[in-house]
């Protein structure tokens, strides 16, 4: 095959590959009842004046399923983070002890279940939009090509094939993360 088409081909695998990529990012961050330090991953606390990720200004934790515990490496911080928490819209209620900051991560109600399905699905429609906006750029570089017809057929079908592949990878990552959430 032709070296410009095969560079065609791979690039568009490789933007396929980091919409799967954000999109396990994404579905990381929707909470499915367990705790998981990386629910926390969209804090920014008000470290000195400038806006830190959490992570960056203290240690994350799930000592067990449902709690997540957050240890300030400065203890000037823990009315930072704790207010940095309250402030991001996750629906956790921090707890500070002097020590450090618990939280306890509520039962999810089946109608917050279902929403949050919904979110999952919604980032699911993302990714494929993405693989999709690849496979459209792929084809529009291939008729750019000085190549035969036959072979820039040949290689739309090879980027169809890809772009099926990753479409089917997206809606399995969907449906573990939807049972994942469903499940009580």
């Amino acid at each position: 095959m032709n070296e410009e088409l095969q560079f065609i081909i791979d690039s568009s695998i490789e933007s396929m590959n980091s919409a799967i990529e954000h999109l396990e990012n994404e579905l990381l961050k929707i909470r499915a009842g367990k705790a998981n330090p990386v629910m926390l991953s969209s804090v920014m606390v008000d470290y000195y004046g400038s806006p830190t990720p959490l992570a960056q200004v203290a240690n994350v934790n799930t000592p067990d399923a449902r709690t997540l515990s957050i240890q300030p490496w400065e203890k000037a911080m823990l009315t930072e983070i704790e207010k940095a928490i309250m402030n991001s819209n996750l629906g956790f209620n921090p707890m500070n002890n002097g020590e450090s900051i618990i939280i306890n991560v509520p039962p999810l109600t089946e109608e917050r279940r279902r929403e949050l399905a919904k979110m999952a699905k919604a980032e699911a429609e993302i990714a494929k939009v993405s693989i999709r906006n690849a496979r459209k750029d792929a084809n529009n570089e291939i008729k750019k090509t000085e190549v035969s017809e036959d072979e820039q057929k040949n290689c739309e079908i090879d980027i169809q094939k890809h772009t099926d592949v990753f479409i089917k990878k997206t809606d399995e990552i969907y449906l573990r993360k939807e049972k994942d959430i469903l499940t009580v």
